[in-house]
């Protein structure tokens, strides 16, 4: 009798099971992986449980929330007063491409380093160590000498000691940094509005050295601070400055702008009303 050349039905049954079993294996792997990436990237699928998305013209997607900053944290916000909604002041800046870096020289055309420009006796320098450093020790006149910040960039504490191999461990940023106010309209600013961008309170914040030297003239686009948490007030501060000088905005640090804003709806806006106390 031939032999039949059909196998049995537990085999066929095994077989035509493995190509499922494989997908199966191959799907969950996959799952695994985009877990496992999206948990190192810290991606999220969207904004959370009552977050409403804070309509800023020009965004039409957004990344993941961050988070909003915790009152009291922020550090040189004694002298500064909220004003209105920040994403609203965003929406009110022209947007366009930065102008030439041509003509740009820090003293030539925002003035000396550290003005005495309210008449209080001190330099700008040392008003805002004095405003946004804790525990300070000043000489006989106003100059600060020693005490500590806490980096609002970087949440960690500085000691500040004066001196030529300390003193560059704090620092003091200009949050709309001169070169880029330069190329979005501060040349258009005659220069008595200029020196008055350069050591306004508003502009200014003490950082860590470290930070301020990352960031060089960066913008929003370019660089963010470490603490996530202060993202949202830096921001706004930025916006603030740019709206009270008549400054544009590029396309990507717009855009940049409106993305941190997202996480923190009803952000708001800053000036400087009452100057350095």
């Amino acid at each position: 009798m031939p032999h039949s050349s059909r196998r049995p039905a537990s085999v066929r049954s095994r077989r035509s099971r493995r190509p499922t079993t494989v997908l199966l294996v191959a799907l969950t792997l996959l799952a695994l992986v985009s877990a496992i990436v999206a948990g190192v990237l810290g991606i999220t699928p969207g904004p959370g449980p009552g977050i409403t998305p804070v309509p800023v013209p020009g965004i039409t997607s957004w990344p993941a929330p961050i988070a909003s900053p915790i009152p009291g944290t922020g550090a040189g916000t004694s002298s500064v007063t909220a004003t209105g909604d920040a994403a609203d002041l965003l929406a009110t800046l022209p947007v366009k491409g930065k102008a030439p870096k041509t003509g740009y020289d820090r003293t030539g055309v925002f003035g000396s380093t550290w003005r005495d420009v309210d008449d209080n006796g001190c330099d700008t320098r040392n008003d805002i160590l004095a405003r946004d450093l804790t525990a300070i020790v000043t000489d006989e006149t106003c100059r600060v000498l020693s005490g500590t910040l806490l980096a609002p960039y970087t949440g960690e504490s500085v000691v500040f000691e004066r001196g030529e191999a300390t003193s560059r461990l704090v620092q003091i940023d200009h949050l709309v940094a001169l070169s880029n106010a330069w190329q979005t309209g501060a040349q258009q600013l005659d220069q008595a509005e200029r020196i008055a961008l350069a050591n306004d309170p508003l502009n200014l914040l003490a950082s860590d050295g470290s930070s301020n030297s990352q960031k060089g003239d960066g913008d929003a686009a370019t660089w963010l601070p470490a603490q996530k948490s202060f993202r949202c007030e830096y921001v706004a501060r930025q916006i603030s400055v740019k709206a009270a000088y008549g400054l544009w905005v590029a396309p990507a640090e717009h855009d940049a702008m409106g993305r941190v804003l997202f996480s923190c709806p009803g952000q708001t806006a800053y000036s400087d009303a009452h100057g350095i106390d």
